[in-house]
């Protein structure tokens, strides 16, 4: 069930450059440091699942690898296996929690695709009927994402439930 409450979140400051001063964010999650807001969800060894602290949609995941790695030529094929089961795990995730209509999938690789973190990452962007779309937000309207803040510990269960029940 989705909260019903407004949040509307705000990438103004991070667009304009305002972002921790660490030589990588998502290496700072990975290393549990409190240098950078951790809305990490679920973790195994070469990979980690957070909560976007940006979230396009309600749900919104990113996958990274738990080292640093920048281009996704660099994975080895056991870590190509790894992440194709942990992002079938997360879609899984989003579909009992969200129900969502369906997935924007991908990575935004290189300064021209918008990616504004080099450590390689994975998007999982649940989408829902009747989203407001690019002309709505652009003439004042607010789109209802959930917190997330408010939703991590939830998260987390489903990640640890459907693991079990998969193993």
């Amino acid at each position: 069930m989705i909260r019903s409450h407004l949040f509307v979140p705000s990438k103004r400051g991070y667009a304009r450059g305002e972002r921790p001063k660490v030589d990588c964010i998502l290496c700072e999650i990975v290393a549990q440091r409190d240098t950078v807001t951790r809305l990490e969800v679920y973790r195994t060894e070469p990979f980690l699942v957070s909560l976007n602290i940006h979230p396009y949609t309600t749900g919104h995941l990113m996958i990274f690898p738990t080292r640093h790695v920048e281009d996704p030529r660099d994975l080895k094929p056991k870590e190509v296996t790894a992440l194709h089961k942990i992002q079938c795990l997360a879609l899984d995730v989003l579909t009992q929690r969200y129900r969502p209509a369906g997935f924007n999938v991908g990575y935004n690789y290189g300064d021209a695709s918008g990616a504004s973190i080099s450590h390689f990452h994975l998007h999982l962007v649940p989408r829902y009927p009747r989203e407001i779309g690019f002309m709505d937000i652009l003439g004042g309207a607010k789109i209802m994402v959930e917190d997330p803040s408010e939703m991590i510990a939830e998260i987390r269960q489903h990640f640890l439930r459907l693991e079990k029940e998969q193993n």
